[in-house]
């Protein structure tokens, strides 16, 4: 932008720090004049203020004004406008500069911005796209929006793929999958998917219910194994389960100059008469999620603060970490000095292994037992109460203690829990935390049956959201009955999804240790884990 002024006396104030005066006396007036103003603005100033201040004394009103009063007030409205036009504060005489329209000749120059070029025209042709894909003249991120028609591009980039590998992609399907359904939340570039059996344990008797489990894996004996210990607790009379707590957690690292001034903002947080007010900002976020408790871990200067709230039907990472940045807000106020690091600093601990998650749970909290009889344990799982229980101690406690295991005392929690979080669209990641679990087994009823139960304090799952809206997953906690949200109670379906994968572990358990007990788990893998294309000798 080009500007040209033509001197005039509207603007010499502000031309004289700019340009060279040629009056060698003018830095002197200019001295002068500037030590007056700054003197009668200041002066004026405390006379005003003096004299309003004796006005509140005596109640006299404010509006009530002297010629003195009046004389100052334009001193101090003069004084201010020039010191402001000194200073290159120049939209003060705008207004006045703009009526010496004969005085000022403004005038400004603006080079044309550069259209903005459109992006090319695809070519119509898939052979001559994927060219373009392949040349980077067409990005490959960009097909979705650039065709609207989520399959044609992923079909494109996998052909685009195959041609920048030199590799073929054959036996990777591309056909029969809506890719409209996994546009913006689920995937991003697809070239097709990818195909996992998906079989069925049950029925599992649970707190008087049937439920027919959906397990997605490529591990023979799974299925298997999970449905005989089905069996087993439908046949002892069903399980029973207990929600101990729903608490999805989010922690940010927040960061101040010492650590007395971060242990201030610990205590505050900490304080019970602080909790309420927190917690309405937190619920702000979304009609589901509640506030339920605040933990502060300190390292130095450095806060972080774990926040545990319920989340209705979803998982709800996402709206946990809406409600702690409303907080982070909020406390901004109070602690302009917090830096705040990261909406998460792994005190959460999400998709890790995590002692703070052991003992203190996250998402859903559940134990769940059966009492499996005498005479079940001999038919079916071929095994006795005394060897099981025998085999559990030194196995999933005292092997797992030698181990150093966090969360990691049982036998195969880890793989019911994905199978079935596959099936149901959960976050296969998150089979970390949620796999926790410790088994229990020991004789009861006079040593006859057997007692064994599963705690698992961090099982992470939702029923909307995520990958529980496509159509496969979908079908899964459908066969459940726990798809979608609750509407006359929101979280009742997660709550019961979490029992349902407890039950599940806890038919798994009892299955494997048996086999395991009775020396069947080899033979059991050579017999499901091979390939046999003869359908009669797999039912043999």
């Amino acid at each position: 932008m080009e500007v040209r002024r033509r001197p005039n006396r509207s603007s010499r104030v502000g031309e004289s720090l700019k340009q060279p005066d040629p009056n060698p006396n003018h830095d002197a007036h200019s001295h002068l004049t500037n030590a007056l103003f700054f003197t009668l603005f200041f002066s004026v100033a405390y006379f005003l203020l003096h004299r309003w201040r004796e006005k509140i004394r005596t109640s006299t009103p404010l509006h009530l004004v002297t010629l003195s009063e009046i004389a100052a007030i334009l001193s101090l409205i003069a004084s201010f406008v020039y010191l402001m036009a000194f200073f290159g504060i120049t939209f003060i005489l705008h207004p006045f500069l703009n009526s010496r329209n004969d005085d000022l000749d403004l005038h400004i120059t603006k080079p044309p911005a550069p259209p903005l070029s459109p992006p090319l025209p695809l070519p119509h042709d898939n052979n001559d796209l994927v060219l373009a894909v392949v040349s980077g003249s067409v990005p490959s991120y960009s097909l979705e929006s650039r065709l609207g028609d989520c399959r044609r591009a992923a079909e494109i980039r996998r052909e685009a793929v195959e041609s920048l590998t030199g590799r073929s992609l054959k036996g990777l399907p591309v056909e029969g999958f809506d890719y409209d359904s996994i546009l913006g939340q689920c995937c991003e570039m697809p070239i097709g998917f990818v195909q996992i059996p998906v079989g069925v344990a049950g029925p599992l008797l649970l707190d008087g219910n049937e439920y027919t489990i959906p397990m997605a894996t490529t591990e023979g004996c799974l299925v298997a194994s999970t449905n005989r210990g089905c069996k087993a607790i439908h046949l002892s009379g069903g399980a029973s389960s207990m929600l101990l707590r729903d608490a999805m957690t989010r922690a940010p690292v927040v960061r101040f100059a010492s650590a007395k001034r971060a242990s201030q903002l610990k205590f505050y947080l900490e304080d019970p008469l602080n909790f309420e007010s927190l917690a309405v900002v937190f619920n702000k976020s979304s009609r589901f999620a509640r506030l339920q408790d605040i933990k502060v871990a300190m390292a130095g200067k450095n806060l972080y603060i774990r926040f545990s709230c319920t989340t209705g039907d979803a998982m709800g990472m996402n709206m946990v970490s809406k409600g702690v940045q409303n907080v982070l807000n909020f406390l901004q106020s109070d602690f302009p000095d917090m830096d705040v690091l990261g909406i998460s600093g792994n005190f959460c601990s999400d998709k890790k292994a995590a002692a703070v998650n052991w003992i203190e749970g996250r998402g859903k909290s559940v134990v769940c037992e059966a009492v499996i009889k005498e005479e079940v344990v001999k038919k079916v799982l071929k095994s006795s109460v005394e060897a099981l229980v025998e085999l559990n101690m030194l196995k999933n406690l005292t092997g797992s203690a030698m181990a150093g295991a966090l969360g990691g005392f049982n036998a195969h929690a880890s793989n019911i829990v994905s199978a079935v979080y596959l099936a149901t669209g959960q976050d296969p990641a998150q089979n970390v935390e949620s796999s926790h679990c410790i088994t229990m087994m020991e004789p009861v009823n006079d040593a006859k049956d057997l007692h064994i139960s599963v705690t698992m304090p961090s099982i992470e799952v939702g029923t909307v959201g995520g990958g529980t809206q496509l159509a496969s997953q979908s079908a899964c906690l459908n066969l459940l009955g726990v798809k979608g949200a609750n509407k006359d109670s929101p979280g009742a379906n997660s709550r019961l999804l979490a029992t349902i994968v407890a039950g599940s572990v806890l038919a798994g358990e009892l299955s494997l240790m048996s086999a395991i007990s009775a020396g069947h788990l080899v033979n059991s893998h050579m017999k499901y884990n091979r390939s046999c294309k003869d359908i009669s000798q797999v039912v043999s």
